[in-house]
C-alpha cells in the first residue's frame, strides 16, 4: 500500500448514512487508492463492507483491531478501478 490512506471516521454515524457517506469518501480517489475507515461494529460493519464489496471495492478488516472492545473497527478499502 503507497503512502498514507484517506482516512474516514464513521464510528456512531447510523445506517445507511454510513455506507453513503463511505461512497462519497471514495469517488474523489483516484482508482487503487485505500481509504481507512473507522466505524461500529456488527450491523453498521456488515452494511458497509457489504455494499462497498457490491460495488467491486476491495474490503480488507484492520485485525487485531485498534479500538477497545465495543468502541469500534477499522476497515481498509482499496478503491476499484472503474
Amino acid at each position: 500500500m503507497g503512502g498514507s490512506p484517506a482516512v474516514l471516521d464513521l464510528r456512531g454515524t447510523p445506517c445507511p448514512v454510513n455506507f453513503i457517506r463511505a461512497r462519497l469518501a471514495l469517488e474523489p480517489l483516484p482508482p487503487g487508492s485505500w481509504l481507512r475507515i473507522d466505524l461500529d461494529g456488527g450491523e453498521p460493519e456488515q452494511m458497509v463492507t457489504e455494499g462497498l464489496r457490491s460495488e467491486g471495492h476491495t474490503v480488507q478488516r484492520v485485525d487485531p483491531s485498534p479500538f477497545a472492545p465495543g468502541e469500534g473497527v477499522r476497515l481498509l478499502v482499496r478503491r476499484d478501478g472503474g
